[in-house]
């Protein structure tokens, strides 16, 4: 399963500030982060749906993340 979050990374630092706490969530395969986009994509491998918990995570500690499929659903709407 891949999901897909906009955030607010913009650069390539607080992304690796915050790996660890990515590396930690349970069921990650691989993840990785797509800053030339617009939106500061977060990609997440995983065997489930870890959302929830991935957004928790990361507004937790400070940086803004939505579910993009979500988010693209509402503004389709």
């Amino acid at each position: 399963m891949i999901l897909v979050f906009k955030t607010t990374v913009t650069s390539n630092e607080k992304a690796n500030s915050i790996s660890s706490l990515i590396d930690n969530l349970p069921t990650i395969i691989g993840w990785n982060f797509d800053l030339e986009d617009r939106d500061n994509i977060l990609r997440i491998e995983c065997n489930r749906d870890i959302s929830e918990e991935v957004i928790n995570l990361l507004n937790k500690n400070g940086i803004e993340c939505a579910d993009l499929d979500s988010e693209l659903l509402l503004n389709n709407n």
